[in-house]
């Protein structure tokens, strides 16, 4: 699949994502119970409760993440952060809070449903020191060295050109600037064919790094200090509903695929030289 399909895919899935949000069902990807509960362990019990209700129900509802990037990346009153897909914009809102009034955060989306999304959140919270960008994570719409902190929840994964992403973001981050975004990793060699399709449950369209290759990349476009910390793993188990549906004997495959598949905490800093 090229670039430019799975570009197009990802729109779409995450355009059904807002739609569904808007008309009260589930925004995860997927049927079944698992979905239904917000995926089970991919974006479910993500937020804590004060986060939750800090945020308008439908942008918790639409959130597709794997992780608390905003919470995660110790953000400081009036920095500018932005959030590379930005989806339902939770993670915008909940980082707009933490910088307070004197910072700002930035949400960038590609897809006109999510960002409308956005802004009908935005303005039910009542958030001034926000502003929702339409563009792609690849071509980021804003200045050299312009924001404080990148985050992102689970989206660097989706793209079909992870190193333009990471230049792009190395690129508008400030020297010094922090890069701070969940996503789903890789740890060791797991079979081809079952790659894809835990992959798909895990984020309906993924393209998940081994975490060698991630650290390979960050330090590639520029990035030092880097570190990856695993903050939730998925065994089979967790997968089973989803297999067992792709024919998949989920019994004979689960030493294959055992604490392989992880939610993770991305790291790295732009030098200040």
């Amino acid at each position: 699949m090229s670039s430019d399909d799975i570009r197009d895919a990802v729109k779409e899935k995450y355009a059904e994502a807002a739609l569904r949000t808007k008309t009260n069902t589930s925004a995860c990807c997927g049927s079944g119970q698992r979905a239904r509960s917000k995926c089970g362990p991919i974006t479910g019990n993500l937020y804590g409760e004060q986060e939750g209700a800090a945020v308008p129900e439908a942008a918790l509802a639409a959130s597709l993440g794997c992780g608390n990037p905003s919470a995660l990346a110790e953000l400081k009153p009036g920095e500018t952060v932005l959030d590379l897909g930005s989806g339902g914009g939770i993670d915008v809102l909940l980082s707009a809070k933490r910088v307070g009034p004197t910072g700002k955060a930035y949400g960038l989306d590609m897809t006109d449903e999510m960002l409308d999304l956005a802004r009908e959140n935005q303005a039910k919270a009542g958030v001034q020191n926000v502003e929702f960008l339409e563009g792609e994570i690849e071509n980021i719409p804003l200045p050299n060295a312009s924001v404080d902190v990148i985050i992102s929840n689970c989206v660097i994964n989706l793209s079909g050109d992870k190193d333009r992403v990471l230049r792009e973001a190395f690129r508008v981050l400030k020297p010094g600037g922090r890069f701070a975004v969940s996503d789903v990793t890789v740890r060791g060699e797991v079979p081809a064919q079952l790659r894809q399709n835990v992959e798909l449950w895990i984020g309906c369209i993924a393209g998940a790094l081994g975490e060698q290759e991630y650290k390979e990349k960050l330090s590639a476009a520029g990035f030092t200090d880097i570190d990856i910390e695993p903050t939730r793993v998925y065994d089979v188990e967790d997968a089973r509903e989803f297999l067992a549906a792709k024919g998949i004997d989920v019994d004979v495959i689960a030493p294959q695929v055992g604490d392989k598949f992880r939610s993770s905490f991305v790291r790295a800093r732009r030098p200040l030289a």
